[in-house]
Order: structure tokens, then sequence, then C-alpha cells
């Protein structure tokens, strides 16, 4: 198999990964202790409704119980979404996550694409209405986007969505690094799923509470005729009942999120402040990573280091030279930055 993502750690021996996007402060104790007290019940079966988790989702998110859906990782739902809805013609960022392209190829469905240009700094324009056709079944946007980190504001959401629902083109965003942003809720469309039965707004807990290895994601959308039929053709008991535990337990740490936050802002900030001087071209990033162009073997020169991070030449609409680096611990950051100086001074 072809490693379409970052964190491929088990290839390499001693290897620092800066490739995936996982919050440094690493996983709370208290989704560690939900997580080993659930295991002694791990001789039953997981409740396939998962209504303890909704129901704490709902209360955090004032969302309708019914207008949750829980998966095995955002990935889950979203191919789950597209054998539910069975799209003929798709509209796809390039670049942005690949998982929405492999899905869509699972069903037979046909992409298009809408390329983010290097000279707009990758950034989504208005002319993205104009590629809303009425021969559309569905559009897939990252807010913030992966790998590009720029976001989406939402009365450009707003006016995306309306036009969505006007040609019966099915939405779907995902804000899976959402939390991340400094102000959340200034970019998040959440609230408008009950109003839109053609919103599908995709969230994880994988990278904010740092337990990608357990696998859990969620959806919010009103059209619950489809959320059943996404049941439908998902396995039973795709959330392990230590995942439901993580959720539930997760869902309590506001401040280790607020932490978070401040942690990600700085870092980065730090990060943006020092890497142009080593000869990397940074694009403005909101998110807890960062693009950049540079040298067309630097992936390769930062492993032959020790360190591991996202070469993104396999995004559609990217070539060689395109990287991502997570944001980090403060001493994480340092010693990444000591290898780019080394590389630089020996280049």
């Amino acid at each position: 198999m072809n490693n379409m993502h970052g964190g491929d750690i088990y290839s390499y021996q001693n290897i620092t990964d800066f490739s995936t996007n996982i919050n440094p402060l690493g996983i709370p104790k208290a989704v560690k202790d939900a997580v080993i007290d659930s295991l002694a019940i791990c001789n039953q079966y997981p409740d396939v409704r998962h209504l303890s988790l909704r129901k704490s989702l709902s209360e955090k998110d004032n969302i309708d119980i019914p207008n949750i859906i829980c998966g095995n990782g955002a990935a889950d739902l979203i191919f789950s979404l597209c054998l539910a809805l069975k799209p003929k013609k798709a509209l796809l960022l390039a670049p942005t996550f690949s998982e929405y392209e492999q899905a869509l190829h699972a069903v037979d469905c046909s992409i298009i694409y809408y390329k983010l240009l290097e000279e707009n700094q990758f950034e989504l324009q208005t002319n993205f209405l104009d590629n809303l056709t009425n021969d559309l079944d569905i559009v897939f946007l990252c807010n913030p986007n992966n790998p590009t980190g720029h976001v989406i504001k939402v009365p450009f959401l707003n006016e995306i969505l309306s036009l969505c629902e006007k040609k019966n083109i099915f939405l779907v965003i995902d804000e899976c690094f959402n939390d991340f942003l400094d102000n959340p809720s200034v970019y998040t469309i959440k609230d408008c799923v009950s109003k839109h039965s053609h919103l599908f707004v995709l969230k994880a807990f994988t990278k904010l509470y740092a337990i990608p290895g357990l696998r859990l994601g969620y959806g919010y959308c009103s059209n619950t005729k489809l959320l059943d039929r996404m049941h439908q053709v998902s396995q039973p008991w795709s959330v392990s009942i230590p995942a439901l535990a993580a959720g539930v337990a997760a869902l309590k740490e506001d401040e280790y999120v607020t932490r978070t936050r401040a942690l990600i802002r700085e870092e980065r900030e730090y990060l943006t402040r020092e890497l142009p001087q080593y000869g990397l071209s940074l694009f403005e990033s909101k998110a807890n990573y960062i693009f950049f162009k540079g040298p067309s073997n630097f992936y390769e020169n930062m492993l032959s280091e020790g360190y591991l991070i996202r070469d993104c030449s396999n995004y559609p609409g990217l070539s060689k030279g395109y990287y991502r680096i997570a944001v980090k611990s403060h001493p994480e950051n340092v010693q990444l930055l000591e290898k780019v100086r080394k590389l630089w001074r020996n280049q």
C-alpha cells in the first residue's frame, strides 16, 4: 500500500515525526483514564447507537441528537457518506485532503477540480461560485484547508451553501482542524445544520485530543434519512468502547483546549518568523500546521537528519517542492529549526 498521508513512522527507526498535525500536549490524562477504565467492559459489544457520545456532543454544540452521527474516524464517515449518496459528479479543491477523492472513486464518481493558485496564496476565490454548476452532486470543502491552513470565512460559506441548496448540490464542510483556530466559532458553519438538509459538517477527536490511534470522528447533518443510509452501508460496531469513552471524557477538557490554542498560536508565530531565514517560502496558515515551498530535496534531506515532514507532492495541484510541518511544542520546534539551519548552511 502506498501511504498517502503523513505519520509513516513504522517505516523508519528513531524518527521525529512532524508530518502529522496532532496536538503536541498529548492525550489528556482524563481521556487516558477513561480508556483504561473502559477495558473492564470490553467483553461487551459497543452501543451501536453511540448514545452516550451523541448526548455529550449534543450538549456541547447544541445539535439535536438525531442529527449527530459517529464513526471510526472522520475518514470512515467520508466513505459511508459517499456510499450512501452515490454521487455521480463531485467538485474538489486542489490541493485538499486526499480522502475525499479516494472515497468518491470508490463509488465511481467523476471529479472536477477547482485549482487553488500559488499567486493567490492558495486561498479560495469568489469565482469558486461559478464552478457550482447544475450537474454537480456533491462538493467537499476543508476549513481550514489541509495542507494550506487557509480558512474560508462564514459569509462566503453561506453564499456557497445557499447556491448549493438552490442547485440541489450536497455540501460537505470538513472542520476537523477548526478547533485549533484562535476563534473557531468565527469560522464554523455548524449553526446552519438545522436549517439546511444539504449540509454535512465533519468533525473528529483525532487531532485535537491526540488520539488518532483510537479512531473517532463525528458529523452533523439534519437529513436523518441520509444518516440512516450511512448506518446501513457501514459496518456495525464501527466505534469501539474505548473510543466512545475517550470521546465523552475529551468533551469535558475545556482548559486543555484553551491551553492548546494558546500554544499553537505562539509556536505557529515562532516558526513563521524563523523558517523564512533558511530559504523557505511560507504561505499564511491559521491552523496547527505550516505549508511552505522549499528545495526539491528538502524532504529527503530532513529524513536523513531523522525528521519526517509531509511531502505534499502527491496532493492534486501540487508538485515536488511543497511541504507541510506540524506546529509542536517549543523544544521540539527549536530542534526542528536546528536541523533546518544545518541543511541551509550545508547547501
